[in-house]
């Protein structure tokens, strides 16, 4: 079986959606949205959400419509609009499950170094995405891309989004994105939960006031890919409420983005 290829991927490209699945007539909509955005601005545009929040911070708190269900209408989304796909798995038996929807197998932060996890979602000839965990060195990020790549030579990625400061807080060492390239086929950056204050109460908060400009530094490091979560209207989310961009918010970045990646291109090219 072939590795995964992601159709249309140019040097640049954005994740975008909902955190969480949370029913199928907002994650369609918002799909909708993101496709119009994609067509407007001539980007690429890899759909994620998740059908499992298995890492959430109260027992209480929305975890999502579960594997079946999240996988089906993730199914409705490509199908109707054409995107590509990521999504995260929590456990190494749900890879060979999502690698028939999906075209990105994410490993959370929190699991990036769990061998059977990165292994499993390797085994199935599709990119694997394994975030950073908020405890770890971006230098020592090179083993987990090599427990995939000794699985399968499929792509891997890795995605930055913040080191533990204190207590509830989290901080990017822009570093690593440079430093993570030398290892890994692509390097993202991620916005949204970056911008979280983890386990602060019962619930995540935030500081999504930065998330912009933190966007723009990234892209003029030269990073890859941006990671933003979106939702049509972010105060009523069941997941990250906090920290996700509205789609009128992210539509609004774009262009500054883009012209961050054009002048890095340009410094690259020429240096």
């Amino acid at each position: 079986m072939a590795c995964g290829i992601i159709k249309g991927m140019n040097k640049h490209f954005f994740i975008a959606g909902p955190c969480v699945i949370e029913n199928e007539k907002i994650t369609l909509y918002t799909a909708e949205k993101l496709k119009e955005i994609s067509e407007r601005f001539k980007i690429k545009i890899i759909f994620k959400s998740s059908f499992d929040k298995a890492n959430r911070t109260s027992i209480d708190s929305f975890r999502g419509p579960g594997i079946e269900k999240g996988l089906n209408i993730l199914k409705k989304v490509k199908e109707s609009f054409g995107f590509q796909i990521i999504t995260d798995i929590h456990i190494p038996a749900q890879a060979k499950t999502v690698a028939e929807i999906v075209d990105v197998i994410q490993i959370p932060a929190f699991l990036c170094r769990q061998t059977d996890m990165i292994v499993e979602a390797a085994k199935n000839s599709k990119i694997v995405n394994i975030k950073k965990g908020q405890f770890m060195a971006p230098w020592d990020m090179k083993h987990a891309v090599q427990k995939a790549k000794k699985t399968k030579q499929c792509e891997v990625w890795l995605t930055e989004r913040g080191v533990s400061f204190g207590y509830n807080n989290l901080v990017v060492d822009f570093r690593s994105l440079r430093i993570m390239r030398e290892f890994a086929d692509r390097v993202i950056y991620d916005v949204t939960h970056s911008m979280q204050m983890p386990s602060a109460s019962n619930v995540s908060g935030g500081t999504k006031q930065y998330a912009k400009w933190l966007a723009f530094a990234a892209a003029s490091v030269g990073v890859d890919g941006l990671f933003l979560e979106v939702h049509p209207k972010p105060e009523d989310a069941l997941s990250d409420a906090s920290v996700m961009l509205s789609l009128e918010e992210f539509e609004e970045i774009i262009p500054v983005i883009l012209n961050h990646w054009e002048i890095t291109d340009s410094y690259e090219k020429n240096s």
